[in-house]
């Protein structure tokens, strides 16, 4: 069974990765199968900071994290700037971001990042700016 590969980071630092078939952002709970396999776990959407869907579950130790846009590339939607609860700052672009919402999807700016998009719980920001 195929689905989307995501890493549910919650807010007080826990994680679980694997795959899910349910989520959408309009729900307030989906499930994800642990990468190691085992029964789903529910994750509340509220709970979380962050949904980050990703190429592979290890990512690539060598890669360092960049916030910058490349230079001369085009990109879809607005640029914007978020920074977490907990210090984390990530950069990319949103199509979808609105004050008051429970959440938004972000495109990474980094085109060698591991995460193809995320969804953003806007709860657990401390700051979101538009570029």
């Amino acid at each position: 069974m195929a689905g989307n590969r995501v890493v549910a980071r919650y807010r007080d630092g826990r994680m679980v990765k694997g795959t899910t078939l349910d989520f959408l952002p309009t729900r307030g709970q989906f499930h994800v199968a642990p990468e190691g396999g085992g029964a789903p776990v529910a994750v509340t959407v509220a709970d979380l900071k962050a949904v980050f869907f990703v190429r592979d579950y290890a990512g690539d130790p060598q890669h360092h994290k960049s916030n910058e846009f490349a230079g001369g590339a085009t990109a879809a939607g607005r640029k914007i700037r978020v920074v977490f609860e907990d210090g984390e700052v990530l950069a990319g672009t949103t199509t979808g971001y609105q004050p008051g919402r429970p959440g938004f999807f972000l495109v990474p700016a980094d085109p060698a990042s591991n995460t193809e998009r995320c969804y953003v719980v806007a709860a657990a920001t401390r700051e979101v700016t538009l570029l």
